[in-house]
């Protein structure tokens, strides 16, 4: 008896319905996912999600790799560095004001432990809730010695006394290069950049890239730029594909060969306390995202032996 895929495949592999065709594509794109196995890391992998411009689908992108990873069985802890609070929304989580979260975290009045909180969607992600309270910590610590690693510090002390094995730690940061950053990048080994597929792509690039640069040779020399994700990729226009074939140029060992493309139901997700991978897991957001986690997951070998490279030159 046929599968649906093959169904689908058998009525529309040979048309002219383009429509048909890409229910097809998806519906073979979601079987294979179904089948493939994600590796899980030798060791915990740390990564910031970062990029000052805003509106590349940062936080979306943070928000639904966590989720797809989880999915297929990984321990996931992540950490929402963003005063606006969309992540921890986007997966359920309270955040209002007065609420415990990474704010009081950083100030040293709560640990890492203390302020997790569940996914309901997914057993093995957990959430490090962000409130509008967070907007006044650069300010308030400032004038700390230790104020670049109090992140650093919290997250090491959680990993170390924690009773489960994480596999993957990810810190949403906020769209900006301030003191938060900063803390982010001092506290992970690795940097995932998403990459909006149009003209103005690579414009502040060059900065975050920089600023990188700084945080290596200053704060940490362990970091790595370990992924680049390109968003909104819209197959049928010349400009994404151009846009992506220029980044990958740019930077072709880092940059994924999955890309995740415009559609609704990663928009409309947020709105219900979901991520896509939750809110629409047959359709082509979660596919495009369940792919990007699994080359993740198969790039861990390579980037963990960059990372141990690093520590030894060091």
């Amino acid at each position: 008896m046929e599968s649906a895929e093959q169904t689908l495949q058998r009525i529309f592999a040979s048309g002219n319905s383009t429509v048909g065709s890409q229910i097809a594509q998806e519906s073979d794109r979601y079987a294979r996912l179904q089948q493939a196995t994600f590796p899980k890391p030798a060791q915990t992998r740390l990564i910031a999600v970062a990029n000052q411009k805003g509106g590349v689908g940062k936080t979306t992108s943070a928000v639904n790799i966590s989720a797809a990873l989880a999915q297929a069985g990984a321990r996931v802890l992540v950490i929402d560095l963003d005063p606006q609070g969309n992540c921890s929304t986007a997966l359920g989580v309270k955040h209002a004001s007065g609420e415990p979260s990474v704010y009081d975290v950083l100030e040293g009045r709560l640990t890492i432990a203390e302020v997790k909180r569940p996914c309901s969607d997914f057993p093995s992600l957990d959430v490090v809730p962000a409130s509008i309270d967070l907007s006044g910590a650069e300010l308030e610590v400032a004038q700390l010695e230790n104020r670049n690693n109090l992140l650093d510090e919290a997250v090491q002390t959680f990993l170390n006394d924690a009773d489960e094995h994480y596999d993957y730690v990810f810190v949403d940061c906020p769209p900006s290069l301030g003191l938060l950053v900063i803390n982010a990048m001092c506290a992970v080994h690795e940097m995932l950049i998403p990459i909006q597929a149009e003209y103005y792509a690579l414009e502040g690039l060059g900065q975050l890239i920089n600023t990188i640069g700084l945080v290596q040779e200053h704060f940490n020399s362990n970091l790595i730029v370990s992924t680049m994700l390109v968003t909104m990729f819209d197959r049928r226009t010349l400009l994404s594909h151009e846009v992506y074939d220029e980044v990958k140029s740019h930077y072709p060992s880092i940059v994924l060969d999955a890309t995740i493309p415009r559609t609704v139901k990663i928009s409309e997700a947020p709105s219900f306390g979901q991520s896509v991978i939750a809110y629409d897991p047959h359709g082509l957001g979660a596919i495009a995202y369940a792919e990007v986690a699994l080359e993740i997951a198969q790039r861990s070998p390579s980037v963990l032996d960059e990372i141990a490279a690093r520590m030894k030159e060091a």
